[in-house]
C-alpha cells in the first residue's frame, strides 16, 4: 500500500516510523508537516474519533511551557492555532486510500503493521529529556 506520511523532518520518532512501515512492505510517501498548507476541514479530517487533547502533540514547546492547554480548548481555536504552529500538531499524519489517522497508534497503522507491538514508537525519544526536538 502507498503511505502518506506527514512528518516532522529530522524527527528521529518519524523516521523509525517511517521506517517500520516501509519494512512491512510499504510505500511511503513522506511530506513535511510543517510546511504543508492546511486547511481547517483538511486537518481536521486526520482526527476522526479523537478528543481535541488529543489532537496535539504533548512535547510541542508552546505545550510545555504552558501556552497552549490541549485540555482546554476548543476545535475551532486548536485547527487556528495549529495551522499558525504546526509543531502542536501530533503525529505522523497518515493517509492510506482515503483514510486518516494521526498518531501512531490506530487502527490504521495496526493494519499497515498486522498487529506488530510498536508501542515503543509512540512517544519521542527525547521527551523526558532537556534535549527534547520538539
Amino acid at each position: 500500500m502507498e503511505v502518506t506520511f506527514f512528518e516532522k523532518p529530522g524527527c528521529i520518532n518519524n523516521t523509525r516510523q517511517k521506517n517500520i512501515i516501509a519494512e512491512a512492505g510499504h510505500v511511503v510517501n513522506a511530506l513535511s508537516l510543517l510546511a504543508y498548507h492546511w486547511d481547517k476541514e483538511d486537518l481536521r479530517s486526520y482526527f476522526s474519533g479523537l478528543e481535541v487533547r488529543d489532537w496535539f502533540n504533548p512535547t510541542a514547546p508552546r505545550i510545555k511551557n504552558g501556552e497552549v492547554n490541549p485540555g482546554a480548548i476548543d476545535s475551532e481555536t486548536a485547527l487556528s492555532e495549529m495551522i499558525k504552529d504546526p509543531l502542536l500538531i501530533r503525529r505522523p499524519l497518515l493517509e492510506v486510500n482515503g483514510t486518516k489517522a494521526c498518531g501512531f497508534q490506530n487502527k490504521l497503522v495496526e493494519l499497515l503493521l498486522e498487529g506488530k507491538d510498536v508501542s515503543y514508537l509512540q512517544t519521542c525519544p527525547n521527551a523526558s529529556t532537556t534535549k527534547g526536538c520538539n
